[in-house]
């Protein structure tokens, strides 16, 4: 299994595109187990006009949003491809998810991310979001592995 997947090898693996595909290169992977996730956070991002005029933030939501793409890839990546052709994974729950400080574009977003336990198709994880060595978010949360509709 590779160490590294980039932004076109993420996307063989998940149904994201852009804008909403968030995670721009998947780094340190440790197959089903653990993966640093790069989020490059930009002027031009597509939230940061409206979130907030003058004082751009990337929206919480979104850097939940990333965690759950990342866990996807991890997962996807480490699992037999005929086992995840023709399925998706679905966001099931957030827990105890802090938003500690505002993630400002310009900056390169990482996101440590770490699988806790599967259960048949459903996952859990645990993650932390940082910039510069500085913790700005971290969460657990739950997804499950489902067949893509015809």
């Amino acid at each position: 299994m590779k160490e590294k997947l980039s932004k076109e090898e993420i996307q063989s693996l998940l149904p994201h595109r852009e804008p909403m595909l968030l995670v721009d290169e998947l780094i340190n992977i440790k197959k089903l187990k653990s993966a640093t996730a790069i989020v490059n956070v930009r002027k031009n991002s597509f939230y940061v006009q409206g979130h907030f005029p003058g004082e751009p933030v990337m929206p919480g939501v979104l850097i939940v949003e990333a965690f759950g793409q990342a866990a996807a890839a991890l997962t996807a990546a480490g699992i037999d491809k005929s086992t995840y052709e023709n399925k998706l994974v679905f966001l099931m729950t957030v827990e105890k998810a802090r938003f500690r400080n505002p993630v400002i574009p310009d900056c390169k977003l990482e996101l440590n991310i770490e699988a806790i336990r599967s259960h048949g198709r459903v996952w859990k994880y645990k993650g932390n979001a940082v910039v510069d060595g500085k913790k700005m978010a971290d969460a657990q949360w739950a997804a499950t592995i489902v067949d893509r509709k015809k």
